[in-house]
């Protein structure tokens, strides 16, 4: 088989002249690494495999401070802003560095000032430095679990940063909301969920005033953040006290009373954004700001629980965060959620059941998340099953970084490679977050998305400007026949064995119109394994995890 131009034709060709594709898990490790990382390199995994396995999962639910590394990547980043000439301002187009993503709120909240009239480019810009700080953590940072557990609850508390009020405030929420608490204790997170300007904005919570409260928050409040649709029962029940347990102030699930009464406890928790009401003005500062004069001071109902009227500042709504946080069915939502990330689709049962124990057992706990995940990631289960989850885009595009060492200079050239295969980084529009079933992810025009984006991503062309590559220095001297440089790099990306059918196949591809003995000159080396590494990871061995 010729090595032809469009890599994205080459892998049909390749799979159709196979007698049959062999799939065989990798080693346990390896199976492990890809999914507490973005991709389990040869490095990391010869690295791991000399000290347990356990080991390393222990270090990793203990991060350390941001690594040197990593620091320095960030500190020398730059990114580029353009104005739109329609914008009729005076400001030039630059190269920047990430001036943003530390940030105090006090200084990201001037780029939501009415008065100084900034053009879309800087107030996006947050967003787009959030961005090119995630893709850096995740390719170099030693702390995958903790940028894997980032990824993960950006999606379950989904906010749609590209709206220009949340970009402003998103380094805020990543940092000092979802970052900060990726391992800590539920109820302390949900609680800087709910008062995070990001989320606020999103779910329209900041102009919830009495009569009638806006539910937009309470509702995804329920459904998808803490006990989830299927403790849903508005369907069996149309008064409270019929949900089983619910006079015993112990009900089995939600009704859309609950919620109702859920947003009333929330009237008055906004963003100090300078709004006026009435008499008042606002404080102008893009802090959480109780205002009284917006809550429904009367008596609720939230979960079969009692709330008597003029309660104290912020007390209804901290009630209504406890209750929903420590329901049974939010442990179980919850740790499904955990399961089906980390082990499959459909994770065993058995594997649920153990974390909710360990969940409720620690939900006290200042690291009750990471509790949780201990007991996820040292199952057998974890470990043991394979190719009941894909990549996705995110996952599959920074585990072809790191496979290959690369140089990376992120830009908004990414985003454009992640929209194609059809994830929205921090942009997803409905509260849902991404998919994270494997369906979604493989349709045809899913798929020819994800061949096109590993031939352009692990090109080595001048106009790829995302990462710069020199596979020939991986190659240890004298190898340059193509059936030892394919088991090299199938070795290398794959880190498994494969069927000498397929091994042929790779050959035959990586040797083009020579002889498979024929030597490649040095001079196309790099040109020749670029196709050939994009290949290896268009096949399923790489692409499930």
């Amino acid at each position: 088989m010729k090595s032809p131009k469009n890599l994205s034709a080459a892998f049909p060709s390749l799979i159709a002249s196979l007698k049959g594709y062999d799939l065989q898990p990798p080693p346990p490790t390896v199976i492990a690494l890809n999914r507490v990382t973005y991709g389990a390199t040869s490095a990391l995994t010869e690295q791991v495999t000399k000290r347990g396995l356990g080991d390393y999962l222990e270090e990793q639910l203990h991060p350390k401070n941001e690594d040197e590394r990593v620091v320095r990547k960030l500190s020398e980043a730059t990114l580029p802003i353009k104005y739109n000439d329609k914008d009729g301002n005076p400001l030039v187009d630059e190269v920047r560095s990430l001036r943003l993503i530390d940030a105090p709120l006090s200084e990201l909240w001037k780029l939501n000032n009415k008065d100084a009239n900034l053009p879309y480019a800087e107030k996006i810009r947050a967003l787009e430095e959030v961005r090119v700080a995630s893709w850096l953590r995740a390719v170099y940072s030693p702390w995958q679990l903790r940028e894997v557990m980032t990824e993960f609850w950006h999606n379950h508390f989904n906010v749609n940063a590209s709206d220009q009020k949340i970009s402003t405030v998103f380094p805020v929420y990543d940092r000092d909301v979802i970052r900060k608490n990726c391992f800590g204790n539920f109820r302390v997170f949900l609680e800087d969920v709910s008062k995070s300007a990001a989320m606020l904005y999103y779910l329209d919570n900041f102009t919830s005033k009495a009569s009638p409260a806006n539910e937009n928050y309470a509702r995804e409040l329920f459904e998808l953040h803490t006990l989830g649709s299927d403790f849903y029962f508005n369907n069996l029940y149309n008064r409270w006290r019929d949900v089983p347990g619910a006079t015993a102030g112990k009900p089995v699930g939600y009704i859309d009373e609950d919620v109702y009464e859920a947003a009333r406890a929330f009237t008055g928790w906004t963003v100090a954004d300078g709004a006026s009401s009435g008499k008042d003005k606002l404080p102008d500062t893009g802090e959480f700001y109780y205002y009284d004069g917006w809550h429904d001071n009367y008596q609720k109902r939230i979960l079969g629980t009692e709330i008597e009227p003029n309660q104290p500042a912020l007390s209804d709504g901290h009630l209504a965060l406890d209750l929903v946080a420590h329901h049974p069915a939010t442990a179980k939502h919850l740790c499904k959620k955990l399961c089906i990330r980390f082990i499959s689709d459909q994770p065993p049962q058995s594997v649920v059941e153990g974390a909710v124990k360990v969940w409720i057992q620690h939900q006290k706990s200042p690291d009750q998340i990471g509790q949780t995940l201990r007991y996820i990631l040292n199952t057998k289960e974890f470990a043991a099953t394979w190719g009941q989850k894909v990549k996705r885009p995110f996952h599959l595009m920074v585990s072809m970084l790191r496979a290959t060492q690369a140089e990376i200079t992120p830009n908004q050239g990414l985003t454009g490679q992640l929209s194609q295969m059809g994830y929205l980084h921090y942009s997803w529009q409905t509260p849902t977050g991404h998919p994270d079933v494997m369906d979604y992810w493989l349709s045809s025009n899913s798929m020819i998305a994800r061949w096109n984006v590993a031939s352009s991503l692990l090109s080595v062309s001048p106009n790829n400007r995302i990462a710069a590559y020199d596979f020939a220095r991986f190659v240890p001297p004298g190898m340059d026949k193509p059936q030892d440089l394919s088991r090299f790099w199938i070795d290398r990306v794959l880190q498994k064995k494969k069927t000498p059918d397929f091994e042929q196949a790779m050959i035959d591809f990586l040797r083009g119109d020579g002889k498979a003995d024929q030597s490649i000159p040095a001079d196309k080396l790099n040109n020749r394994l670029s196709g050939f590494i994009a290949l290896l990871t268009m096949t399923p061995d790489f692409q499930l995890i």
